[in-house]
């Protein structure tokens, strides 16, 4: 009788120990839902569906996009932050969602830092600055000879003070040491459009958004906020060509509820990394939005929000910018 148990012991405990592994192979075996905290139509929403599709492709189960705008992200982020662990639930993140939020408001209704494990990176989302083409600026010397002709009265649309262009409009202008009158509006198209209609004199805003004016001579970009110069844009110098260090780009990148199976993150990470370094999707998703290089690792990504913290943590400290 005792051999017998223990036998039928031995055997639960393999049972046990197989199942797990047997999941993470069959994982997905259902839907596989993507929360975004952005609108529908918006640029992280192309790309989210973009790479979804050729997720669902792989994994033969429907990738679902539910759009969760509002709050600067907090809506879509507390979404994701609740939803159950279970391998089935990850959220599209931005840099304000899991970084720069932290420095702006007092009262997140969610935690960065404890409330998701890191998936991958989906890349990097440039910034820069333009003018209207009309406008006699041409270069980022010439706007800050102009801001320190005339202090206060530069106008520079950008998205709000607690955005990631408007920390980009004052983070620049404290390392030139300018004043410029930063114009907050509700969205990037409005900025875009009153910028091209001379209602105000420059634009610090995702390279995107603004692509299509570039290309149809509407405005004109005098540097990019990147490390270096980027490809299409050979001709527009980086701000750091001018300011040594300053590298400042948006991302997007993939996390799941704390919590979630190790199997299901790795999985995803490593799917989402073969994806991400097709050419032809990398051409793709350049068009619309990120500049990617791959999915990297799991501890990559989480090494890299790591020294985000630490960055935007010392530069929230250095302008004594303060959670409202």
């Amino acid at each position: 009788m005792n051999r017998r148990q223990l036998q039928l012991g031995a055997a639960a405990a393999a049972v046990w120990l197989i199942a797990p592994m047997a999941s993470a192979q069959n994982w997905p075996d259902k839907p596989v839902k993507l929360i975004l905290s952005q609108p529908a139509g918006s640029g992280p929403d192309a790309v989210a569906r973009l790479i979804g599709d050729q997720l669902s492709r792989k994994w033969g189960q429907p990738i679902i996009v539910e759009n969760r705008p509002g709050g600067q992200n907090a809506i879509g982020a507390q979404a994701a932050a609740k939803a159950a662990p279970d391998g089935y639930t990850f959220y599209f993140a931005t840099a304000a969602a899991l970084v720069t939020n932290v420095y702006l408001f007092k009262n997140l209704p969610y935690d960065p830092q404890k409330n998701f494990t890191p998936v991958g990176m989906i890349g990097k989302v440039p910034f820069a600055l333009s003018v209207n083409a009309s406008s006699k600026l041409r270069s980022l010397q010439e706007f800050v000879n102009h801001a320190k002709a005339n202090p206060g009265k530069l106008t520079v649309a950008n998205e709000g003070p607690k955005t990631f262009s408007g920390m980009v409009t004052r983070l620049l202008a404290a390392d030139v040491a300018i004043d410029v009158n930063s114009v907050p509006f509700s969205s990037v198209a409005a900025a875009v459009t009153d910028t091209v209609g001379g209602q105000t004199e420059a634009l610090v805003s995702d390279v995107p958004s603004i692509a299509q004016m570039v290309a149809a001579g509407k405005l004109r970009p005098l540097a990019v906020t990147t490390g270096k110069r980027i490809a299409g844009w050979d001709n527009v110098p980086a701000v750091s060509e001018t300011l040594p260090g300053f590298d400042y780009s948006g991302w997007m990148g993939i996390v799941a509820p704390a919590g979630t199976p190790a199997p299901a993150v790795q999985r995803f990470n490593r799917d989402l990394d073969a994806v991400l370094k097709d050419k032809g999707m990398a051409e793709r998703l350049l068009a619309i939005g990120p500049v990617t290089e791959g999915a990297g690792t799991v501890d990559q990504m989480a090494a890299y929000l790591a020294a985000e913290h630490r960055r935007w943590a010392k530069l929230a400290n250095d302008l004594s910018i303060l959670p409202e």
